[in-house]
């Protein structure tokens, strides 16, 4: 992920979870928040240590964020995003993480479907 497309700021994170809106499901939970001053979307992920061992959370991030990649010309540029994964990710592969994130993004409208 470019850096641009990145939220790594520890103040970012607060002002999406304080001011932004939240969805879930089983395997992930999404909160989101407008920015209409934004060119291009931005990311930021979270996988806590109840999860696993650091193997699986970073194979974790990396779907997450290979399934960004291939969805960039569909998300909605002016909004941050925030994804937290939850206990069931860690036995999922790679088409299944983007399915889930799929559901979440086109529940919100921050998805254009096809």
């Amino acid at each position: 992920m470019k850096k641009r497309y990145r939220i790594k700021d520890n103040t970012e994170f607060q002002h999406v979870f304080k001011n932004g809106k939240s969805f879930a499901n089983r395997q992930l939970v999404l909160y989101y928040i407008e920015r209409p001053d934004q060119q291009h979307f931005r990311i930021g992920l979270s996988v806590g240590k109840k999860i696993g061992n650091a193997v699986i959370r970073n194979r974790i991030k990396r779907y997450l964020r290979q399934a960004f990649q291939e969805l960039e010309g569909k998300i909605k540029p002016s909004s941050d995003i925030i994804i937290i994964a939850r206990n069931p990710t860690k036995q999922m592969n790679f088409h299944q993480v983007k399915k889930s994130l799929i559901h979440l993004l086109s529940k919100k409208q921050l998805i254009t479907k096809k």
